[in-house]
C-alpha cells in the first residue's frame, strides 16, 4: 500500500522575500515612468501615440511601397517594418541555401573542397558584420555609371545606383503581399501538413507560382507586357526592379556572415550521423550524393534544425546594423523619427514591440518546422 506524501507547505520566509522583490520591481518601475513624465513635461514635450497620426516632412531612401514625404509617422514605421521583414527573410533564405552548400562541402571527402570551405568559414566568420557590409557597400558605390553599368545579356544592370532587373508589371503593394501569403502558406504546411518534406515544399512551390501567375496578369494595365525590362533612359534606367546599392549591400553582407555560422551548423549535424549507415550505403553501391541526399541529410536535419532557427533569429537581428550606410530599415526609420518628433519612449517601444513579433513568429515556424521532423511515437 503507498502513502502519500504529505504536501509541501509554503516557507513564511520565501514568500516575504518574493513579495519584496515583486514589490521593490514594481516601484522601480512606476518611479521610472513618474520620471519620464516629469522630464517630458519640463522640455515641453507631450507623450502618447497622438503623434503617429502627423506627418513626418521627411523622406528616406527604399520602400517596399509607395512612399511620400506627407506619410505619417504611422506609414512611415509600416514600411520601415516591412523594409525590415523583407530584408531578413530573403538575407535568411540566402545565407541558408548557402550555409547548407558549404557546410556539406566542408563535410565532403573531397580535400579542395574542404580547404575551400574552411577558408570561407574562417574568413567571413571572424571579419566584424558592420565592417563587412561597409567593405561591399564601397565596391558598390565604386561600380560604374548608369550609362557604363555592366550588362549580363542586356537583362540586368550593375551600376553605382544599384542593380536592375527584369519585374513584374505590377504594384509594389501586390508584390509585398503575396510575398507574406507566400510565408504564411510555408508556415501552415509545416505546421499542419501530413506529408513529407518533398511534397510541403512541392506544394508550396506550386501554389506560390500559381498565385503569382494569376496576380500578375490580371493586375498588368491592359496592352502592357507582364514582365518589364530595365531600359536606359538618360541618366537612369527606367522599368524593371530597382535594387539600391544600400539593400545589395545589406543583402550581401548578411548573407555571407550568415552562411558561415549555418555551414558550421550543418557540418556539426552531418558529423552526428552514425558511421554505420554511411558504410551500410557504401556497401549497397550508393554513390556519395545518394548517400548524402538520402542517408545523411534526412538524418542530419533533425539536429540542425534547432540551432539553426537561432541563428536566424540573430540574422534577423543583424538588419539593424542597415543604419551605418543609410538603408531604411525599421532602425533607422525609428532613429530619425526620435529626432524629428522627440517621442523617445515610444518609438523605442514599437522598436522593440516589432522585434519581438517577428522573432517569436520566427520561432514559432523554426518550431513547427522541427515538428515536423520528428519520429512518429517520439
Amino acid at each position: 500500500m503507498t502513502t502519500r506524501a504529505p504536501p509541501k507547505r509554503s516557507n513564511p520566509k520565501n514568500i516575504a522575500i518574493q513579495a519584496a522583490f515583486l514589490t521593490a520591481a514594481v516601484v522601480v518601475i512606476v518611479s521610472a515612468i513618474s520620471s519620464a513624465r516629469t522630464n517630458l513635461d519640463a522640455m515641453g514635450l507631450s507623450s502618447g501615440f497622438a503623434f503617429l497620426d502627423r506627418g513626418t516632412g521627411w523622406s528616406y531612401s527604399f520602400s517596399l511601397i509607395e512612399k511620400s514625404i506627407d506619410d505619417t509617422y504611422r506609414m512611415t514605421l509600416f514600411i520601415g517594418f516591412l523594409n525590415t521583414l523583407f530584408l531578413g527573410i530573403v538575407s535568411i533564405v540566402l545565407a541558408t541555401i548557402l550555409g547548407f552548400a558549404v557546410g556539406s562541402a566542408r563535410d565532403a571527402n573531397n580535400l579542395a573542397m574542404q580547404t575551400a570551405a574552411a577558408v570561407f568559414i574562417q574568413l567571413f566568420r571572424n571579419v566584424p558584420l558592420i565592417l563587412q557590409l561597409v567593405f561591399w557597400y564601397a565596391i558598390l558605390i565604386h561600380m560604374p555609371g548608369p550609362r557604363a553599368a555592366i550588362s549580363i545579356y542586356d537583362l540586368v544592370f550593375i551600376s553605382n545606383r544599384g542593380i536592375y532587373a527584369p519585374g513584374l508589371n505590377i504594384p509594389a503593394a501586390a508584390v509585398t503581399i503575396l510575398f507574406a501569403i507566400s510565408v504564411a502558406l510555408a508556415f501552415l504546411l509545416l505546421r499542419y501538413a501530413q506529408t513529407g518534406a518533398g511534397r510541403k515544399f512541392l506544394i508550396w512551390a506550386a501554389i506560390t507560382c500559381t498565385a503569382t501567375v494569376v496576380t500578375s496578369y490580371a493586375l498588368t494595365p491592359a496592352g502592357e507586357p507582364v514582365v518589364t525590362l530595365p531600359e536606359l533612359k538618360g541618366l537612369r534606367f527606367v522599368g524593371g526592379i530597382p535594387i539600391p546599392v544600400e539593400l545589395m549591400a545589406m543583402i550581401v553582407a548578411i548573407m555571407l556572415y550568415g552562411a558561415a555560422y549555418i555551414a558550421e551548423v550543418v557540418r556539426g549535424g552531418l558529423e552526428e550521423v552514425p558511421k554505420g549507415l554511411i558504410e551500410a550505403g557504401h556497401a549497397l553501391g550508393l554513390p556519395e550524393w545518394a548517400i548524402w541526399l538520402k542517408i545523411k541529410f534526412p538524418l542530419a536535419l533533425r539536429t540542425i534544425i534547432p540551432p539553426l532557427g537561432n541563428q536566424w533569429v540573430f540574422l534577423m537581428k543583424a538588419t539593424t546594423i542597415g543604419v551605418a550606410i543609410g538603408f531604411s530599415d525599421l532602425f533607422m526609420i525609428v532613429s530619425t523619427s526620435i529626432t524629428q518628433s522627440g517621442q523617445t519612449l515610444e518609438l523605442i517601444g514599437i522598436l522593440m514591440g516589432a522585434f519581438l513579433l517577428i522573432n517569436f513568429t520566427l520561432a514559432q515556424l523554426v518550431n513547427a518546422l522541427n515538428a515536423s521532423l520528428k519520429l512518429r511515437g517520439h
